[in-house]
């Protein structure tokens, strides 16, 4: 609680051990993904039919952010609802949480993710007949570009969407969860803020913004993805490091006397 009486944000320095914390980033990463990803195979004839017109971006989207609202409310409490590689290595960046948790983080959120697109792949080999192969076929609903784009934008577009919107995700993040300036209302903030760039990315690249969502789904989505996948690991790294060191020179330097 806030000294106004308030709740306060969940804190990005969590105190809870770290093994706690790992199942949390499991957890949340694992909410994310089933969600999203589920939303987008099974609601939308996008991903199982190639050459299908997608009327249902705004769903997927909105899946995204519902899930991250949640999961950072349910988990945030206990290790900072990160819930993505980026996000961990830019909080670190930012001086949120130490460089030596950071690696313990993303391989909890990469296990998380990988787990929900297993289940997700269950699921689908009790679909109707060929549903599977027909998803795996289309991609499984993984980031890419050129041909794997569904607008059929380039290699450096979803580079350059990737490090940009990555990069305001993480401002947004580090300044609603900031241990003097921030909101209880970090969640929805946050949630709202991956919305949108997930509605202004689907288009290039199927918006990562995460690597462990690419990942989550290129062990599924055949050749392509996987050749693809450097790209979504590491430039929405390089745009949540941007924001990190930069939020923390602009906003968090000592004042001058």
């Amino acid at each position: 609680m806030s000294s106004t009486g308030t709740p306060s944000a969940p804190s990005v320095a969590p105190t809870a051990a770290l093994p706690s914390r790992l199942v949390a980033e499991a957890l949340g990463t694992f909410l994310l993904v089933a969600g999203a990803i589920g939303t987008a195979l099974f609601s939308s004839a996008h991903f199982t039919d190639p050459g299908a017109q997608s009327a249902i971006s705004v769903a997927v989207a909105l899946a995204v952010g519902i899930a991250v609202l949640v999961g950072f409310y349910a988990f945030g409490p206990v290790s900072g609802g990160h819930f993505n590689p980026a996000v961990t290595l830019g909080a670190a960046a930012a001086g949120r949480i130490p460089w030596r948790d950071a690696l313990p983080y993303v391989v909890a959120q990469a296990v998380g993710g990988v787990v929900a697109s297993t289940v997700l792949t269950l699921i689908g080999t009790f679909g109707p007949d060929g549903w599977l192969a027909r998803a795996q076929d289309a991609g499984f609903a993984s980031n890419g570009w050129g041909t794997l784009s569904p607008g059929g934008f380039g290699m450096w577009a979803a580079i350059v969407a990737e490090v940009v919107f990555t990069a305001l995700f993480l401002l947004v993040i580090l300044g609603v969860t900031h241990p003097e300036r921030g909101t209880p209302f970090a969640g929805v903030a946050i949630g709202l803020t991956l919305t949108l760039g997930v509605l202004a990315t689907l288009p290039v690249d199927n918006a990562s913004l995460n690597p462990a969502r690419s990942l989550a789904t290129a062990i599924y989505g055949g050749v392509g993805p996987l050749t693809q996948l450097w790209v979504f690991v590491v430039f929405p790294i390089l745009g949540a490091l941007i924001a990190g060191f930069t939020y923390r020179a602009l906003f968090d330097a000592p004042a001058r006397a």
